[in-house]
């Protein structure tokens, strides 16, 4: 198996754990078997870090798709939680008659403090994730066999340049209703 059908099956496996962690709770009432099963998620990110360790440890060249799973982990560290939560709100909604979400403030000032909070989330799966490609540079210790991580960092840091511009925009011209 390809690291890159690895990282896929990671990412079906997030969400596996999440939806099976709220049919859990919210269709069959075991609540602590649907929380545990939610607290668990971040296992299927060691067990994405431990299989790309060990590819790389059997001598593997640092690709694109070794960088793709510490991008994957920062954005599951970072955003993980709140999609979670996203996606419990809605269960909740659907199957346990709890409120309906609130939506996404789409303008002013609400909207523009939300756009700066997702950016924060960015910034912080960026950290993160460029910690383990740094991490996975060090390990292998071999630059030609490492380039393409050090080249993803720079990638990643130019997006989210980008997006601290598109962000933070709405703070100086809010979207108007």
């Amino acid at each position: 198996m390809t690291i890159a059908a690895f990282i896929i099956g990671c990412e079906i496996g997030f969400w596996v754990f999440v939806v099976a962690g709220l049919v859990f709770r919210y269709i069959l009432g075991m609540k602590r078997i649907g929380a545990l099963l939610l607290v668990v998620t971040p296992v299927v990110d060691l067990v994405l870090i431990t299989a790309t360790v060990i590819d790389l440890r059997n001598g593997a060249t640092a690709s694109f798709v070794h960088g793709l799973a510490a991008i994957y982990i920062g954005v599951s560290v970072a955003f993980g939680h709140q999609m979670i939560r996203w996606a419990d709100v809605r269960f909740a909604h659907r199957f346990a008659g709890a409120p309906a979400p609130e939506p996404k403030p789409k303008h002013g000032t609400a909207h523009a403090r939300r756009e700066r909070q997702t950016w924060f989330l960015h910034l912080l799966a960026w950290i993160i994730g460029c910690l383990i490609l740094l991490g996975m540079i060090w390990f292998v210790d071999d630059e030609s066999r490492t380039a393409d991580l050090g080249s993803m960092i720079w990638g990643w840091a130019a997006i989210l340049g980008i997006d601290f511009i598109w962000s933070f925009s709405y703070t100086f011209w809010p979207k108007k209703a």
